[in-house]
């Protein structure tokens, strides 16, 4: 996998970019990838809505749990779908609006300095290899074109929000993950 470096986009994913994100801040570093689960309706997979919710032409009244959330400005920087597809939705040097109140090892407001990683998933449901295999060797690339990134800055929304996300959840094996990227 390859990221572009001039246009901080991975070579292998389908861009299709979402109005939700701004510049970092003046000499933000970015240390930290956040791993987040979404589905949509929660899930169900294998359709276009969280596409739709991230660049905010989710439909209100295709089910009622849209009606919750059609009007949020929210995105991340790619999706791993659950065949191990990718598709991005914010350049990686760009700040993705995927984090919201958070705060990681004292720092607060992570999307200044994060990356986010969707998963298409639930907190309940366990992820499929491929969606590994493709985030190892995100992780790989990330790393590589931003040094300040390493393996070891790897945290879940969960743990960014404790309270008030429980995403990846318990589907999500760290275990592995580490053991992959080992």
């Amino acid at each position: 996998m390859q990221i572009d470096p001039a246009t901080h986009l991975l070579r292998q994913a389908v861009y299709t970019p979402s109005p939700n994100m701004d510049d970092r801040p003046k000499h933000a570093e970015i240390n930290l990838l956040v791993i987040h689960s979404i589905s949509l309706p929660p899930g169900e997979y294998g359709n276009e809505r969280v596409t739709q919710l991230f660049t905010n032409t989710l439909p209100a009244d295709a089910h009622p749990y849209f009606k919750q959330i059609h009007q949020l400005e929210v995105s991340a920087h790619a999706l791993i779908r659950r065949d191990g597809s990718i598709i991005q939705f914010v350049p990686f040097h760009k700040r993705a609006w995927h984090a919201g109140e958070s705060c990681y090892q004292g720092k607060q407001c992570c999307n200044d300095f994060s990356i986010g990683i969707e998963l298409e998933g639930t907190d309940h449901d366990s992820f499929e290899n491929g969606q590994y295999q493709t985030l190892v060797e995100l992780v790989k690339a990330l790393c590589k074109q931003y040094p300040s990134l390493t393996a070891q800055r790897i945290a879940g929304h969960s743990d960014i929000a404790p309270g008030r996300k429980t995403d990846p959840g318990t589907g999500f094996d760290w275990d592995k993950l580490s053991s992959l990227l080992s």
